[in-house]
């Protein structure tokens, strides 16, 4: 009885203690039973922050399965990202309803990369959040060289981001690290499911205003327009000349269709950074946006739940240096 009741306890250890990423199992909500996978993975912009807590509003307060996979240093199992070869556990995509991917310029070998590939070429949805826009450096002769960010080959120029996202790599419209992005509804989309119950104005990030170039690709819609702001505080004035006429395309939709004739929806904003989740208005923008990936956005409340979700502190991006991360932290001291 004392062996069956020790055996007990470690059946009862979660499957995921250890592992090099974070499993967030949903409770209840609309989202119960669809899984969502959130993959981190760049320099700057503390994506490895971000997504850990959109994983827990998307969990608790929604109902979805979430895991959050990052770029893992293989000598000690710690967050690291400056590792740009290397995000364990993309074959949870193998399975997965929605991906969530906040990457800059991966250089993934090609037996990760497939799981992303494979992913989208099944034909479901994709979020990209910031540098998702340039999320691959393909190096050298990979089989998957084209999705880089600056991919040259016809048909797919600008790769991944420009093809399935809908912009690629082009450069700040704003002033990096000084001057903020207030979201403009874009005229007509006031009523858009991705913006239900957001108020005017209060979708707002430190991270500046990427150029975008016009038109977008396809049948791409924008949502918002990106309003550069003079300081990084959300009761910041706008600029004043050029930089916000027109202004340039912050959040859209459209779809990409691939090699295999699977079509999948796309949602893409260049906002994200992990301060950008502070402000509610961008974290309801991001949660209603996985309803409409997912064909959800009948499911949609009128003012979807997006409370932190414990002690949300996240480290100010810098825009020079690279080191600004929290060493030494693991996914499952992220729990």
């Amino acid at each position: 009885m004392r062996r069956s009741f020790f055996a007990f306890l470690f059946l009862a250890i979660p499957a995921y203690a250890g592992d090099p990423w974070l499993t967030i199992p949903g409770g209840e909500g609309p989202g119960k039973g669809k899984k969502v996978v959130l993959i981190s993975g760049d320099e700057e912009y503390r994506s490895e922050e971000i997504l850990p807590q959109m994983a827990k509003v998307l969990a608790k307060q929604h109902g979805f399965d979430c895991t959050v996979l990052f770029a893992i240093d293989p000598k000690d199992g710690a967050i690291q990202p400056n590792v740009i070869d290397n995000i364990p556990g993309l074959e949870k995509l193998k399975d997965a309803d929605l991906m969530i991917l906040f990457t800059r310029f991966r250089n993934l070998p090609d037996d990760q990369m497939k799981f992303i590939v494979d992913y989208v070429e099944a034909g479901k949805p994709v979020i990209g959040l910031r540098t998702a826009t340039h999320a691959f450096n393909i190096k050298g002769t990979s089989t998957y060289a084209k999705y880089s960010h600056n991919g040259k080959v016809a048909g797919f120029e600008g790769g991944f981001g420009k093809q399935i996202l809908g912009e690629t790599w082009v450069a700040h419209h704003g002033k990096h690290g000084t001057e903020g992005t207030r979201g403009i509804f874009a005229p007509g989309e006031e009523k858009n499911p991705i913006l239900k119950g957001i108020e005017p104005g209060s979708i707002f990030g430190t991270t500046d205003v990427y150029t975008v170039k016009s038109p977008l690709p396809g049948d791409s819609k924008v949502l918002l327009l990106g309003e550069v702001t003079e300081t990084l505080m959300p009761d910041s004035k706008a600029v004043t000349g050029k930089k916000n006429e027109p202004m340039m395309p912050l959040a859209w939709t459209k779809t990409f269709k691939g090699e295999s004739g699977n079509t999948c929806r796309v949602f893409t904003t260049t906002m994200g950074c992990g301060e950008d989740f502070l402000f509610e208005g961008t974290r309801r923008m991001l949660v209603n946006a996985c309803y409409w990936a997912l064909g959800m956005e009948d499911k949609i409340a009128e003012k979807s739940k997006v409370d932190l979700v414990g002690d949300y502190k996240p480290t100010k991006f810098k825009s020079k240096k690279n080191e600004d991360w929290k060493p030494g932290v693991k996914p499952e001291d992220l729990k």
